[in-house]
Order: C-alpha cells, then structure tokens, then sequence
C-alpha cells in the first residue's frame, strides 16, 4: 500500500501522484491540509525519514517568517507543534510504501520508493520528461542537464 501526503494545490505533489499512478499504483491519498496528521504520526514519519522537525519546515506560502520559526530557539516539540496548528507548514509530498517513506522533493524521488516500474513516457507539469516512453528515467544529459538519478538502462 502506497500513501501521499498530498496538496492538489502544488505542482511537486500533482506530478508525484502522477508518477505514483503511473506505475499503476493507486495510492491512499491524504490531503493532509483537510486531514492533517497528529502529532505522533508527524514523529513516525519523521523517525522514518530520518529527520528532525525543522527539516521538514515549509516556508514559502506559509506563516514560517510570522512565528519565528526560523528562529533556532524553537525545540522539536514546538516545531511539531506549530506544524500541527498550521499543517502548511509541513513540506510535501511524504509518500510511504513499503520500501519507505520520504519527503519527495523533487517529485523524482518518488521512483526510489515504487516497487513496480514506470508503465510509460511521463512529463511534469513544467515539461521536463523524466521517464522515456519505455518507462526509464531520462538520463541527466538527455534532461537539459537535470539530474535524473539514474541512467538509462532497460527497467530503470
């Protein structure tokens, strides 16, 4: 089972839930702005992840400056707790499936976590390719110089 930590409103996450799809997963949404996650379920992931609170801070688009996050006095336990009053605050998309679970930005990283291969070309929203039309990740220099993880060989 595959789940996303998802917000429809960012193109990261649209284009992971794309690549998650296609795979021919259909993955457990979590629109975690609608549903955030507890505080015990953000110290999972992160424990998972192997972050700390402050790493998984969102600034951009969200209240980080107003608090003071930035601030090094705040504790884990705050930062957790602010996340909690202001899930925006939390960066996306976290994706778990059995072989994992991290923060997938670039929404490549997504690939490292997806036990079935890519079923066909993919396109993000910006136009970059990254998976050819036989399901590989497109190699860095066939990319516009963009680092794709990985080179091209037959399954990826």
């Amino acid at each position: 089972m595959i789940t996303i930590y998802h917000n429809p409103a960012c193109g990261t996450s649209r284009n992971t839930l794309a690549l998650i799809r296609n795979s021919g997963a259909e993955p457990r949404i979590i629109e975690y702005l609608k549903t955030p996650p507890t505080k015990a379920e953000l110290v999972v992931l992160l424990r998972l992840m192997g972050m700390r609170p402050r790493e998984l801070l969102r600034e951009k688009g969200t209240p980080y400056h107003e608090l003071g996050l930035d601030d090094p006095r705040w504790s884990d336990d705050e930062i957790l707790d602010a996340m909690v009053a202001h899930p925006i605050l939390i960066n996306r998309p976290i994706v778990v499936t059995p072989l994992g679970v991290k923060l997938c930005r670039p929404s490549e990283v997504v690939l490292d976590l997806l036990i079935e291969r890519q079923r066909g070309a993919f396109t993000k929203e910006d136009g970059e390719q990254v998976i050819d039309e036989f399901g590989n990740r497109v190699a860095a220099e066939e990319n516009g110089g963009k680092d794709a993880g990985h080179t091209k060989t037959p399954g990826g």
